[in-house]
Parts: structure tokens; C-alpha cells; sequence
């Protein structure tokens, strides 16, 4: 039996906009807009869960609107404020060589160039100037700048392990 395919979380309902149905959206995509390219979308909340194939959106001041099929009036968009909205893995494009989706380094053990351990990565975090890298082993907790060819020598999602250029006692 195949393992159900991997969801990831994009964005959540964050509120109603008017009366005729309409929900704020917070979007984890980049750029925002970017959310209503992704089919179907999966929505996880306090009433359960529900597909949702065609929804469609705008920017709204520092958000996005969204309309979603079969929500008519306010107190249907209500219903559905802090469900989360998730995508099949497959339905994202390929990444470009040397890039990488934050959640498929999560959970990746990451390893000096000696081989030490230094644990797993926790979660990436952006910075600015560049994203970070939250590596914890149950004792302690290193960030480490996620700079290609830097401090990020190797990234081999098929064996689960990022190699780093990085002092264990740092």
C-alpha cells in the first residue's frame, strides 16, 4: 500500500470579509497571491476537513480575500475561520537546483564535515540577509545561516543529512 502523500500547510483563515461569504487569508506562499495557483486545497479546522478545487482570490490591503465554493453568506465564511490550508507535495513545482522548500529541510539531520552530529533541523527561520537554519539535538539549539557553499556545503534530501561547515562547540 502506497503512504498518503506529504500535505503542506500554505496559509489559514484569518477572518470574514462582508456578507457575502468571503474569508481573509493569511498566505505562507511567496509571493502571497502565489496561494491560488495550488489545486486542491485542503482545509483542516474545527469542523473537520474539506476539499476545496476552485477558490479564487485578490489582494486586499496587506492580505488576500478569498471566495470559496459553497460559502454563500457571513456566517458560513465564520465557520470556517482558523482552518488551515493545505496542498499535496506534488502539486508545488520542482524547485530550482540549489533551492530548497523550507519543509523538506525540517526534520533533516545535519552533520559537520567531520561527521559530527550537530542534530536535526527543527525549522528555518528568515532573517533578511539570509535564512537560518534551527538545528536542535535535545541539549541545545544552534542556528545555522544557510549559505550554499559557505556554511552549507552538501544537501541530500535523499539520504535525509545536510553536511555543514560549522564549529560542534559553536
Amino acid at each position: 500500500m502506497d503512504a498518503p502523500e506529504r500535505l503542506v500547510l500554505l496559509g489559514r483563515i484569518v477572518g470574514v470579509h462582508g456578507v457575502r461569504g468571503e474569508v481573509k487569508l493569511e498566505s505562507f506562499t511567496e509571493p502571497r497571491e502565489r496561494i491560488f495557483s495550488y489545486r486542491p486545497w485542503l482545509l483542516r479546522g474545527a469542523v473537520g476537513e474539506r476539499v476545496v478545487e476552485a477558490a479564487r482570490g485578490r489582494a486586499q490591503g496587506k492580505g488576500l480575500v478569498a471566495t470559496l465554493p459553497d460559502v454563500g453568506d457571513r456566517d458560513a465564511a465564520v465557520a470556517l475561520v482558523g482552518a488551515e490550508v493545505w496542498v499535496a507535495r506534488s502539486a508545488l513545482p520542482a524547485p530550482a537546483p540549489d533551492e530548497y522548500y523550507w519543509f523538506d529541510l525540517e526534520g533533516l539531520e545535519v552533520a559537520t564535515l567531520e561527521g559530527v552530529s550537530l542534530g536535526r533541523v527543527s525549522h528555518v527561520i528568515a532573517t533578511g540577509a539570509n535564512d537560518v537554519l534551527v538545528v536542535r539535538d535535545g541539549e541545545r539549539e544552534r542556528l545555522v545561516p544557510f549559505i550554499l557553499d559557505r556554511f552549507v556545503t552538501r544537501v541530500a534530501l535523499d539520504e535525509g543529512r545536510i553536511t555543514v561547515d560549522w564549529d560542534p562547540e559553536f
